[in-house]
């Protein structure tokens, strides 16, 4: 499987499992719980994949910050958390990051 594919499916799987870690109620609900703990160790389980491909620097840079981008999304349309213009302005810089990273790093995956 390309490593793309590894590296969108830890970031898919970490935003559900953060997603599923909000609705656990501190581990009070169990499915929730499960969920979480199933993406997340998936998650960990397709990073040790990619960081035998890339630097772990750059993957952790692409993971985390698509992450942060992916879940301030979710958290504006599903769960009515909205961010002021600061965190919107911190959020931008870290998704140009991740950008310029991906287009103009050679040590990214090309």
């Amino acid at each position: 499987m390309p490593i793309w594919l590894w590296l969108g499916g830890a970031i898919i799987l970490e935003v559900v499992g953060t997603t599923a870690l909000q609705q656990s109620a501190q581990f009070t609900r169990v499915i929730p719980t499960l969920i979480m703990a199933l993406c997340y160790g998936l998650a960990f389980y397709a990073l040790s994949v990619v960081v035998q491909s890339m630097p772990m620097g750059i993957v952790y840079a692409i993971w985390s910050g698509a992450g942060i981008a992916l879940i301030s999304l979710i958290g504006a349309l599903f769960l009515r958390q909205h961010l002021d213009l600061a965190g919107l302005i911190g959020i931008g810089l870290i998704t140009s990051g991740v950008v310029v990273i991906n287009l103009f790093s050679g040590a990214g995956p090309h």
